[in-house]
């Protein structure tokens, strides 16, 4: 594949899971890919597979974004966290980290990236939102908020962005396997005295149809197609890809 030759992607936390996988997948396709990431170590040991760049930041440090200038063709908004606790119980300053991180973060690189997609009449953002962005749990009050707001901002650059060749979509995951999952179903598993196996389909995909994890190469898949000249018309969507969780 070599569709994206000539373009200039960024993938925020690109150094493992979901966003390493992306990168991977716009590299393969020919896209110059510059990683995003606070693991600077990581980020630079897949750049180098990648003939890519390495951007280190925090993107918590939303002041200094608020003046960035971002010369790419393609934005990939991945970078999130997870944080459980009942809403009584849920930490206010965690509450604004998920928000600044999940929503404030990819509204700032959006900004900074228009401009030059608009100059060039082309452009391509994809934000990793989840089912939990069409879908509530319960004691995720601050993903589920994030994940929705992102939606928002994702339809809205998406009517502002069309005239000007710019698509914007969501990406919309169950459980995807990465090492974070991965211990959760461990530490599920040896809480409940169940396989782990059992953990994944009694209590992580007990909405989904399909009983298995969703692998990060399904959805840099997706993404690589969003991304591409044949998904030009494809702008404001939200692309499940949840095993049937969202059928319900």
């Amino acid at each position: 594949m070599s569709d994206l030759t000539g373009r200039h992607a960024l993938v925020t936390g690109g150094a493992g899971g979901i966003g390493a996988a992306c990168a991977r997948e716009l590299a393969a396709r020919g896209a110059l890919v510059t990683i995003a990431d606070i693991d600077d170590v990581g980020a630079k040991t897949l750049a180098r597979d990648l003939d890519g760049t390495v951007w280190a930041i925090d993107l918590l440090d939303t002041e200094a974004l608020e003046n960035l200038t971002l010369e790419v063709d393609i934005l990939v908004n991945n970078a999130g966290v997870q944080r459980i606790a009942p809403i009584e119980d849920f930490p206010p300053a965690q509450f604004r980290a998920l928000l600044a991180l999940m929503v404030e973060a990819p509204f700032l690189l959006i900004r900074a990236a228009l401009p030059h997609m608009y100059r060039n009449g082309f452009g391509r953002i994809v934000n990793l939102s989840s089912v939990h962005g069409l879908r509530a749990s319960a004691y995720k009050s601050a993903y589920v908020t994030a994940k929705h707001a992102l939606e928002g901002l994702s339809k809205v650059t998406a009517l502002e962005g069309g005239p000007h060749g710019v698509t914007s979509n969501c990406v919309n995951p169950g459980y995807v396997r990465t090492p974070l999952v991965d211990k959760q179903i461990a530490d599920q598993a040896r809480t409940h005295g169940i396989p782990e196996q059992e953990v994944i389909e009694k209590i992580m995909l007990t909405e989904s149809a399909i009983k298995r994890l969703v692998e990060p190469e399904e959805v840099a898949a997706l993404v690589g197609w969003l991304v591409s000249d044949a998904a030009g018309m494809v702008t404001g969507a939200s692309y499940t890809m949840d095993g049937g969780w969202s059928a319900r």
